[in-house]
């Protein structure tokens, strides 16, 4: 949308596209004729309803205990399946590994999973868009939102324009942590920054991990708050994503459209929480990401499980077509030593949760399987909330995953169905 279509005034302004977003905006737009502004700085929808689109139906995923019970969260996953359509994965020959898992402590969740696959994301996006649109919801994309003010209803574009509204919704994602932790500061919301999720990436084949054929995104909960995360299979790659300063690790996989390369990968975080003097988990995670920077000249680092094993750094030579027999789908990623720049109490976990998967699923710890690092997962601005529809002060509310009211696509929806009631239900 041209900005100068833009109104001055509307009576809900929402910022970002996300999945929190969209679940606000379908919820007042199909309830209501309040007038409507959902604003997105990027020209499409980002974060992980672009890449990949790996969405989650069975609670607790995505859903942070302090903000949902059972009963709440199934009842809206019913609603955000109606905009989603999903088309549930299959799950077989699951009791193996599950009692495999009792026996050593280790919990495999039973999850019903989607996936749309990074190359069919956008094509669900634009079709969400425009179902908003023919609901009279205004869009505008490729516009960036500058401030809030603390004085007045309004917001302000990089472009100097005022645009006013009665009831703002922040969605902005995990990626724009610090720009929601200015807003705010300038509103004078109180907020908690001191959880962060630090891990790594493994990358290995699909025969050394084949629970995959059974369980799409296996969920997989060790001791010591480590747990699996975003499972890829089929045509599966890592990337690395920007963020501010540094680069963190991600894992997509394509449509089963797509020739398959039969390669895995998944991630292996670990839940850290901070207290004084350190008491900012967006600030930890950017320190270790800036570490890699350093020792990697600018990029991510990896390593051979058989290196890591012999206490070795690995070496491009490790790469090879000998006993290492695949190459790494993320060719900009450095060959280095994940001791040097890895907190040893995050690495020792980490591995002790691998060699549990190992006893679980017997080869995913073979020699020529890669770990990647860092993957960084910034959720958790914390505002304080004033009533459970995650509003904040009267007339601004805060959701998805950037303010820890979510972990996922499916959870960042209901959380914006969740903000949206709470409007209607004060406009009535």
């Amino acid at each position: 949308m041209e900005k100068h279509t833009l109104n001055s005034h509307y009576d809900v302004i929402i910022v970002g596209s996300g999945p929190a977003g969209l679940g606000a905006a379908f919820k007042l737009a199909e309830n209501s004729t309040l007038s409507i502004l959902l604003i997105e700085k990027k020209k499409i929808s980002s974060g992980g309803l672009r890449n990949d689109c790996k969405q989650n139906y069975t609670y607790p995923v995505g859903f942070p205990c302090e903000h949902w019970s059972k009963e709440e969260a199934d009842a809206l996953l019913i609603e955000v399946a109606t905009h989603l359509h999903p088309k549930i994965e299959p799950k077989i020959n699951l009791e193996k590994y599950i009692n495999r898992a009792k026996k050593i402590g280790v919990e495999i969740l039973s999850i019903d999973q989607a996936h749309v696959g990074t190359d069919k994301s956008s094509a669900l996006i634009g079709d969400l868009i425009e179902k908003l649109k023919s609901l009279h919801v205004s869009i505008a994309l490729k516009t960036e939102v500058k401030e809030v003010s603390e004085k007045r209803k309004h917001i302000t574009l990089e472009d100097g324009t005022n645009i006013g509204f009665d009831t703002l919704i922040l969605a902005p994602g995990r990626a724009d942590y610090d720009w929601l932790q200015a807003q705010m500061d300038r509103l004078g919301i109180v907020y908690h920054d001191n959880i962060v999720d630090i891990g790594v990436r493994i990358e290995t084949r699909e025969e050394n991990y084949p629970i995959v054929r059974d369980y799409y995104d296996p969920k997989i909960l060790f001791p010591k708050k480590v747990r699996t995360f975003c499972t890829n299979s089929g045509c599966a790659h890592i990337v690395r994503e920007k963020y501010k300063g540094y680069y963190s690790i991600n894992g997509h996989s394509l449509s089963r459209e797509n020739e398959r390369n039969n390669l895995v990968n998944f991630a292996m975080l670990k839940t850290i929480r901070l207290t004084e003097p350190v008491v900012s988990g967006q600030q930890f995670g950017k320190i270790l990401g800036e570490m890699v920077m350093q020792l990697s000249g600018g990029s991510v680092i990896m390593q051979r499980v058989g290196d890591f094993r012999m206490g070795v750094r690995s070496k491009m030579e490790t790469f090879n077509n000998d006993l290492y027999d695949f190459e790494p789908t993320l060719n900009s990623a450095v060959a280095g030593d994940l001791s040097l720049c890895m907190p040893a109490k995050i690495l020792r976990d980490i591995w002790k949760s691998l060699k549990m998967l190992d006893t679980i699923i017997p080869g995913v710890l073979h020699p020529s399987t890669i770990i990647y690092y860092p993957e960084i997962k910034t959720y958790s601005n914390k505002p304080e909330f004033i009533d459970k529809h995650f509003c904040v002060k009267e007339g601004y509310y805060i959701i998805g995953d950037g303010a820890g009211t979510s972990r996922g696509i499916t959870a960042a929806w209901a959380s914006g169905i969740r903000a949206a009631q709470g409007i209607l239900k004060e406009r009535t």
